[in-house]
C-alpha cells in the first residue's frame, strides 16, 4: 500500500523532524521520503486531515477484549478495529478471558485471531493457573509462544512465597512479572475510595492502605529475589513514593496508571452511577496531583486506558454489585491531553511502554518501517456515545469535555481512519 501523509506535524523526539510539518510517503510498509513537499501520484493513498500530527504507534499495557468466552462484550476483531481508530497500533491484552488465558495454546489462539490486523496484540499470560493464586502458570511456555508478560488482571496474588518464585523462575528467560497493588484482606468488600464521599453516600470503602501495604510487599520481594516486576494501575501519593524510593535503590520495577485516576475524582460518585465504578477506585484530587507529578517526573512510566467492557447486565445494577471497569481506547488521547503535554503523552503511550514490554522503538525517519498514530491535538469536544466504537458502552467519559483526537493508524501496512 503506498500512502502519502500531507502536512503532517512530526512528534518524534528521535526524528531529525521533530517538530516540523511534513509530507511523509510510505511505500511497502517503509517511509521513503519526508520532505516539505511530495508530489501526487494516482497510485498513492493521499491522506489530508486537518491539523494532522503523527508520532511513533502509540502503545496500551492494559486491554481486555473479552474473547473467547465473553465475546457479547468484545471480540479481538473489533477490539482491535476500536484501538486502531483510538490511535493505538499495539496493545497488550488481558488474559481475563473464559477460559484464562495460562497456556502455550491459548497464547498462540490470540495470536492467530489478531494476524491481519493493523493493530498488533500482545497477551499477557496468567501468572497464576486459571488466575486462582495457587499454582503458577507456565510461562516460560507461554513466553515462548509469544506472552509479553504475566500477570493476573485485576487479581492481587496472595501467597508472598508464590511471588517469590516467580520473581526468580522468569529471570531465566527475562520475564517480567506483574503484581496487581491490592490487599484483599484490607479492601474487603469495600466498592468505593474511603473517604467522606463514600461516608456521606453510605458505601463500603476502600483505603489508600490496602494498595500501598502491597507495593511495600511486592517491593521487598523484588530486592530479595531480583528480576523485573511492572506494578499496573496505581493511584495513590504513598504508592508513587514507594516505587520512586525503589527506583533510586535500583530495583527493576515500572508502574502505569490508569487515565481514568488521573483525571476523575471520588465526586464522580454523586449519582451511583456505576460507570464510575473501577479499580482501583477514583480517589481525590490529592490523588491525583500526587499521579501527576509522578508521570511528569518519571516515576510513573505509562499511562493505560485500562480498557475493560463490560456488558450491560454487569453494570446497569446496583452500584455496590456492579462489576468494575471502564472502556478507555477511544476517549485516551483526548483526556490525557486536557492534562500533559504532547511529548509527556507520546513518552508515556509510546516509548516507555515499548521499552519495558520488549518491543522495538521506531522513529519517524527514512527508510524506517511505519509505524504512525495520526491525530489531531486540538480539537474540542464533548465525548458522547457517537464517539464509541467499542461493543460495550461502558464508558466512564460519557458527557467530559476532551482536546484531541486520535485519526487513526498506519501499521502493519495498513491505513485505518475513524472516518
Amino acid at each position: 500500500m503506498n500512502t502519502l501523509l500531507k502536512s503532517a506535524t512530526i512528534i518524534n523526539s528521535n526524528s531529525p523532524f521533530h517538530k516540523q510539518t511534513k509530507d511523509i510517503l510510505i511505500l511497502n510498509d517503509i517511509i521513503v521520503e519526508i520532505s516539505d513537499a511530495i508530489a501526487e501520484k494516482e497510485e498513492y493513498t493521499v491522506v489530508k486531515l486537518e491539523n494532522l500530527h503523527v508520532s511513533t504507534g502509540w502503545f496500551d499495557t492494559s486491554v481486555s477484549f473479552c474473547e473467547p468466552g465473553y465475546e457479547e462484550r468484545e471480540t479481538i476483531q473489533n477490539g482491535l478495529l476500536t484501538a486502531a481508530k483510538s490511535g493505538f497500533t499495539t496493545v497488550a491484552v488481558n488474559p481475563n478471558t473464559n477460559p484464562i488465558i495460562d497456556t502455550k495454546s491459548s497464547i498462540e489462539y490470540l495470536i492467530h485471531k489478531s494476524t491481519t490486523s493493523a493493530t498488533k496484540l500482545l497477551p499477557i499470560g496468567a501468572l497464576t493457573q486459571q488466575s486462582k493464586g495457587l499454582e503458577m502458570a507456565e510461562l516460560y511456555d507461554m513466553q515462548q509462544s509469544g506472552a509479553v508478560a504475566f500477570g493476573d488482571y485485576k487479581k492481587p496474588l496472595e501467597n508472598d512465597n508464590l511471588l517469590k518464585v516467580a520473581l526468580l523462575y522468569a529471570q531465566n528467560f527475562d520475564g517480567l512479572i506483574m503484581s496487581f497493588p491490592k490487599n484483599n484482606k484490607i479492601a474487603g468488600d469495600g466498592v468505593a475510595h474511603e473517604g467522606v464521599n463514600a461516608t456521606r453516600l453510605g458505601l463500603k470503602g476502600i483505603p489508600a492502605l490496602a494498595e500501598e501495604i502491597q507495593i511495600a510487599r511486592d517491593l521487598f520481594l523484588l530486592e530479595y529475589t531480583g528480576g523485573k516486576l511492572h506494578i499496573p494501575t496505581i493511584s495513590t501519593p504513598k504508592s508513587v513514593l514507594l516505587i520512586k524510593e525503589a527506583k533510586k535503590k535500583g530495583l527493576q520495577v515500572t508502574c502505569s496508571v490508569a487515565i481514568h485516576n488521573l483525571f476523575l475524582t471520588d465526586e464522580e460518585l454523586y449519582g451511583f452511577n456505576s460507570k464510575v465504578k473501577v479499580n482501583p477506585p477514583l480517589r481525590t484530587s490529592e490523588d491525583i496531583n500526587a499521579l501527576i507529578i509522578g508521570v511528569k517526573d518519571g516515576t510513573i512510566d505509562i499511562i493505560t486506558s485500562d480498557h475493560n467492557p463490560i456488558d450491560i447486565e454487569h453494570k446497569k445494577v446496583e452500584f455496590s454489585i456492579a462489576k468494575d471497569g471502564s472502556i478507555g481506547l477511544e476517549s485516551a488521547f483526548g483526556t490525557l491531553h486536557t492534562v500533559f503535554d504532547l511529548e509527556t503523552i507520546i513518552a508515556c503511550l509510546s516509548t516507555n511502554p515499548k521499552k519495558i514490554f520488549g518491543q522495538k522503538e521506531t522513529s519517524i525517519t527514512v527508510g524506517e518501517h511505519a509505524d504512525l498514530t495520526l491525530f489531531n491535538p486540538d480539537t474540542n469536544y464533548t465525548f458522547s456515545l457517537e464517539n464509541i466504537h467499542s461493543t460495550s458502552k461502558n464508558s466512564i467519559f460519557i458527557d467530559k469535555e476532551l482536546k484531541g483526537k486520535a485519526y487513526g493508524v498506519y501499521a502493519n501496512e495498513q491505513l485505518v481512519l475513524d472516518a
